[in-house]
């Protein structure tokens, strides 16, 4: 039985932090030296169209322990926050009742603050409404949130797409601002939990190296196929979330004839490192003060962190 389980409130296990921070290979060293089960927490990696140009562990690396969460969802589906905490939740309690040890892993702070603090309780939105907001230019949709809900866009940068459009298209659709809905969260499990957090924040410079390196391997293998069959799909609209994910629309445009191969990747190495600024900026700042920090670029021997004997 595995005694990190054995009585108590269960313990969970959460490595977070920035994309190319090691925060997969971490997970699987801890769940090989404890029973341990990985849970996907990124909001790219849940897409199955996606497994290289996400970053998702590959089947050599997800045989050495059980993954969850990961590549479970077709592009063509409107995935959300919710819907993952959900999900966690369930594979939390299957786990826990597995013995074994629950172990999160990603890098949306919104998947996890959505789990541990509850959700806001926003009603549905439009279709129609999210569509033409999610259509906008960028500068147009800063600049109308900045209008609608002044507080958020001074709270996000315009580059910020995803957030700003959903900011903008909850106050469009309720007539609330997003902060309000929030206000009332429900459903979080952060006190059912033993929870036991790592963040992990290397170095930048040797963060957006890692980022480069990776990127290049990604055009190299089998990124630019998966992008290709993603656009070539009919039924997966271009305002799909899975469009989102970073180098599909870099790639997209050089598939198109619009831009090179070197200009495709210069762009995408640019938004990989300008996304991976906003997450070290974000789980820097707005985790707990008591989660602890490791600001090292080896993540062998971190296990101890969690304090698991």
């Amino acid at each position: 039985m595995n005694k990190a389980i054995s009585s108590g409130r269960p313990v969970v296990a959460l490595i977070a932090g920035p994309t190319a921070s090691g925060k997969s290979a971490l997970a699987i060293a801890l769940a090989e030296r404890h029973g341990g089960t990985v849970i996907n927490a990124d909001s790219a990696q849940v897409y199955r169209n996606l497994r290289v140009l996400t970053a998702r562990p590959s089947p050599a690396e997800e045989a050495r322990a059980p993954h969850r969460l990961f590549g479970h969802v077709d592009g063509a589906d409107d995935y959300s926050a919710a819907r993952w905490a959900d999900e966690a939740r369930t594979e939390i309690a299957q786990v826990v009742l597995a013995r074994r040890l629950p172990i999160l892993v990603g890098g949306t702070g919104l998947y996890l603050r959505t789990l541990l603090d509850g959700i806001a309780p926003v009603p549905d939105i439009d279709p129609q409404i999210r569509t033409r907001v999610r259509r906008l230019p960028v500068e147009a949709a800063h600049a109308a949130l900045a209008n609608e809900d002044p507080d958020a866009a001074r709270r996000l940068h315009p580059s910020d797409t995803t957030r700003v459009a959903r900011a903008l298209e909850v106050v469009r659709a309720t007539g609330r601002t997003l902060a309000e809905w929030q206000a009332d969260r429900i459903g979080g499990i952060g006190g059912a939990i033993d929870l036991r957090p790592l963040i992990l924040l290397p170095p930048r410079d040797w963060l957006f190296d890692r980022c480069d390196r990776r990127l290049a391997g990604m055009f190299d293998g089998g990124a630019v196929d998966e992008v290709r069959a993603l656009i070539a799909r009919s039924d997966i609209s271009p305002a799909a979330s899975v469009h989102r994910a970073i180098g599909v629309r870099e790639i997209a445009a050089w598939l198109a004839g619009d831009i090179d191969r070197e200009t495709a990747l210069a762009l995408a190495s640019m938004a990989t490192r300008q996304y991976a600024k906003r997450q070290y900026t974000w789980f820097r700042n707005q985790p707990p003060a008591n989660w602890p920090r490791a600001t090292e670029t080896e993540t062998y021997g971190l296990e101890h962190y969690f304090g698991i004997k």
